[in-house]
């Protein structure tokens, strides 16, 4: 399996080590084809990308891209959106997106929830939940329609390590990305998707990604622990968007 994109590296525009530029050069030197530049939303307040500077970001890509589409490379501008409330609201709004290639979207710690109820969902019942059992099953459903109610809204394309920092029924959120065109990540750099739960999309119809979650530019196109999840749970190579023989 040769895995010819990388759709989820970060920049010192969030809290990645190196530049654009380096991760371009990184993706180049590694033979992909595609590298898209997702740094996390302006939302999480320690590592958000300032909303300014995604203009900024989108005109450096830009000026990259006619240096090395000739060469066979193609960068994208993404953002690693993240999960603002319970009622499904992200930290993107329509001029942003109207810059953006791609759109990944995940749950983030650093967040701070856009209501209470949320704030208290998110960090109070969360963490008491994995510890207490008789609370996993509400958070899961809780964190899974907050999912939903975003992949309902916003043209996402990819869920990031989809229940690595919070609890989700993954099946149900398979079903509904399906159903909008959106897949799921490996995540070479997280847990998840896990071998258990890639099995558990596998019996839906969504797609995946592996992709690195690059922070250092060395990093970048480094997919190994993802394509040894996803070759264990044997998901076919034609459900792999970025994957070829």
């Amino acid at each position: 399996m040769q895995i010819i994109g990388d759709y989820h590296t970060h920049t010192i525009y969030s809290h990645g080590k190196g530049t654009i530029r380096d991760n371009v050069e990184s993706a180049f030197r590694k033979g992909l084809r595609e590298v898209a530049i997702c740094d996390h939303g302006p939302g999480h307040i320690i590592y958000g990308v300032k909303r300014e500077q995604i203009f900024q970001m989108r005109r450096e890509i830009d000026e990259l891209n006619r240096e090395y589409e000739k060469k066979g490379l193609k960068v994208l501008l993404g953002i690693e959106a993240n999960v603002m409330d319970y009622d499904g609201n992200i930290d993107v709004d329509e001029e942003i997106l109207d810059v953006l290639d791609i759109l990944l979207l995940g749950f983030h710690y650093g967040i701070l929830p856009r209501n209470g109820k949320s704030m208290w969902y998110f960090y109070g019942l969360n963490p008491v939940s994995k510890v207490l059992p008789f609370l996993n099953s509400k958070m899961i459903d809780l964190n899974t329609q907050a999912i939903i109610k975003a992949i309902e809204k916003y043209p996402i394309n990819i869920i990031t390590h989809p229940g690595s920092k919070a609890k989700l029924d993954i099946g149900k959120v398979a079903e509904a990305a399906y159903k909008h065109n959106i897949a799921l990540e490996i995540n070479a750099h997280h847990s998840q998707l896990s071998v258990k739960n890639i099995e558990k999309a596998l019996n839906t119809k969504v797609e995946f990604y592996i992709n690195s979650d690059a922070h250092h530019p060395s990093n970048v196109g480094e997919f190994q622990e993802g394509i040894k999840r996803a070759l264990e749970a044997k998901v076919p190579i034609d459900r792999i968007i970025n994957a070829k023989e």
